[in-house]
């Protein structure tokens, strides 16, 4: 029998990037979809696009930030569905700033969205993934949740916590032999806005990042991604590197320890856009 057929997936950041091509992923796989992202003229085209493929869609404009949004979020989804099968916390946003210039808001805020935005969605839709007996929790981490990069401390923080978040979960899940299974997945560098809708510390060059983002890093499609993400669902991996160089840089962390750091640093001196 089919993991996505029928299924209700819930799916946070929907209205783009990732977000969109996991939601056409599983609508084509017959799913049931519970879409949300914070931009909804971004969402509507995903829901167009999704109802075009036959899914049943509720669309819903969502800060995943928000507490207290999400848990009547979450009720609500399940009052429309009947069930909650499988939950994506995928909503994200990135920042660029080394720690020295970073203001607190600035890692408060990538904390909010980026770590308690997985937080909430997870805890919110929790109870009703193993009331259904067969639930899935998916959160986002990134390729920067396996190793650390200059000018991404606050990134770093957020998807490192992510992953430790994730993966106990995983564990607890497994203890209290709960029919609910855990996936962190790490994307290396996709084809998303998400460098171009990023902020940055002062000094930096916004345009020339975003630029070097999307010539130098983005190597692989949404679409991509989400087939991977979905085809390790279906598997049941608890672990999902998006790309070669997730791959890649996984090992070399693995196998040089914390000597990744100084090769790291040195390779960004000499390939990274300059601060002003």
């Amino acid at each position: 029998m089919s993991k996505f057929d029928g299924r209700v997936a819930v799916v946070t950041g929907a209205g783009s990037g990732i977000g969109r091509a996991l939601a056409l992923d599983l609508a084509r796989r017959g799913a049931k979809l519970a879409l949300s992202d914070i931009d909804t003229e971004g969402l509507a085209e995903t829901v167009r696009q999704a109802e075009a493929l036959g899914a049943e869609v509720k669309s819903d404009r969502l800060n995943v930030a928000e507490r207290e949004a999400v848990l009547a979020y979450a009720d609500a989804v399940h009052a429309h569905f009947g069930k909650d099968n499988q939950i994506y916390n995928n909503a994200g946003i990135a920042y660029n700033g080394d720690v020295e210039k970073s203001e607190f808001k600035d890692i408060e805020r990538i904390m909010d969205v980026d770590f308690w935005g997985v937080v909430n969605g997870t805890k919110a839709f929790l109870p009703y993934l193993i009331e259904s007996g067969e639930g899935h929790v998916v959160n986002v981490s990134s390729l920067f949740g396996l190793l650390a990069v200059p000018g991404q401390s606050a990134y770093n923080a957020a998807k490192f916590a992510v992953r430790g978040f994730t993966e106990a979960l995983r564990q607890e899940m497994m203890v209290n032999k709960h029919p609910v299974q855990v996936t962190c997945v790490h994307p290396g560098g996709i084809k998303t806005a998400v460098a171009r809708n990023a902020t940055y510390a002062e000094g930096q060059d916004a345009a020339t990042f975003a630029e070097f983002f999307d010539k130098k890093m983005a190597i692989h499609s949404p679409e991509m991604a989400a087939a991977t993400i979905t085809r390790g669902v279906e598997k049941n991996h608890g672990r999902v590197l998006i790309g070669w160089e997730a791959k890649a840089l996984d090992l070399l962390v693995r196998v040089s320890g914390s000597f990744y750091q100084r090769l790291v640093a040195e390779t960004t001196s000499r390939i990274m856009p300059k601060s002003q």
